[in-house]
């Protein structure tokens, strides 16, 4: 199997303060708009990234022989230069989005060093979700830790019934921006 050449080590420059990470384009993305929103009235700058936009496809041996979408490159970088990012997932059968998650596996082929990519990052996990929403944060939380990430102790679980409060949503802000990215 061949596989792809290994990228650099990333060494972008922060363009972003926050990058608002939406797992779906229904409600969660709604959601990461009003994260956005927040961040922007606190004199933030702020960018929303939609994963249901990109042409990834989904990762497998199979896909990763016929060589790295051309979508990756672009998604490294973006992530790369934001010194903070909110993830905002739906809970998909008590888990993790197949989008998310396929991303995430595609980001960790790349390079020698990958992880370079989410150790010491400041992320905040949030969801807007038909159920409960506390078992994705659960794995989710799961998984940046074990990449290396610092996630904040707070998280915010929303449903059809119990919206997210604007103090809740700023309240994560401020706590994410007290946690300083590592330093290259």
């Amino acid at each position: 199997m061949d596989l792809p050449e290994p990228s650099p080590t990333l060494t972008t420059h922060p363009s972003s303060d926050l990058l608002v990470i939406a797992a779906s384009n229904g409600e969660n993305l709604k959601l990461a708009e009003r994260f956005a929103a927040h961040a922007r009235a606190r004199d933030l700058s702020a960018e929303v990234l939609d994963l249901t936009e990109l042409d990834l496809p989904l990762f497998t041996p199979r896909a990763l022989a016929a060589g790295t979408p051309s979508a990756v490159m672009p998604l490294q970088q973006k992530l790369a230069s934001a010194t903070h990012w909110v993830i905002c997932t739906p809970e998909y059968n008590g888990s993790i989005p197949p989008v998310l998650t396929s991303a995430i596996a595609w980001l960790s082929v790349q390079g020698d060093d990958f992880r370079s990519l989410f150790n010491g990052r400041p992320v905040a996990i949030a969801t807007r979700s038909g159920s409960g929403g506390t078992t994705v944060l659960a794995a989710l939380r799961l998984q940046l830790a074990h990449l290396g990430a610092h996630v904040v102790g707070r998280q915010l679980v929303s449903t059809s019934t119990n919206s997210a409060k604007d103090a809740s949503i700023a309240d994560l802000i401020h706590r994410l921006q007290q946690l300083q990215p590592l330093q290259p």
